[in-house]
């Protein structure tokens, strides 16, 4: 499994380089201020960065209790551990966002399901690379060995 360590420099940069992207593209989207989605977009970061963590020691627990190893995700893995986040996480994130930006609730939804599905995109893409820069331990000799 990952280092208390490793676990921090994922979320931090997973979260970075989602506002990054986010940010603008959602001000532009939905004609609201910069600052205003900024602020919203780091206060859900924060959220997000303590739901990743736990979110992801526990499907990483998970693998364990299922005797699979946790280096191994195939893209069905990888969609399933996405999504599952995306859900969790609209389920806190909805009315925070229909606060902030004074929305409806139908509104909040859509920003919300709009977000979700750039952030899956992103949490598959991004943790396909960070697993290719910065790999497991052992995964390396596990990926060498013929036949797995």
């Amino acid at each position: 499994m990952r280092t208390t360590a490793d676990r921090i420099r994922h979320t931090f940069l997973f979260e970075l380089t989602g506002m990054a992207i986010s940010v603008p593209l959602f001000s532009t989207l939905m004609d609201t201020p910069m600052d205003k989605t900024g602020v919203l977009a780091v206060g859900m970061s924060i959220m997000a960065m303590v739901w990743n963590y736990l979110y992801n020691l526990g499907f990483d627990h998970m693998l364990l209790r299922l005797d699979r190893p946790v280096h191994v995700r195939p893209p069905w893995m990888r969609c399933c551990h996405a999504v599952g986040f995306e859900l969790s996480f609209m389920a806190v994130t909805i009315p925070a966002v229909a606060w902030w930006l004074e929305l409806s609730l139908t509104r909040a939804i859509i920003m919300d399901a709009g977000l979700a599905g750039f952030y899956m995109t992103h949490a598959y893409i991004y943790n396909w690379v960070y697993d290719r820069v910065f790999p497991m331990p052992g995964a390396v000799a596990a990926e060498s060995v013929p036949g797995e």
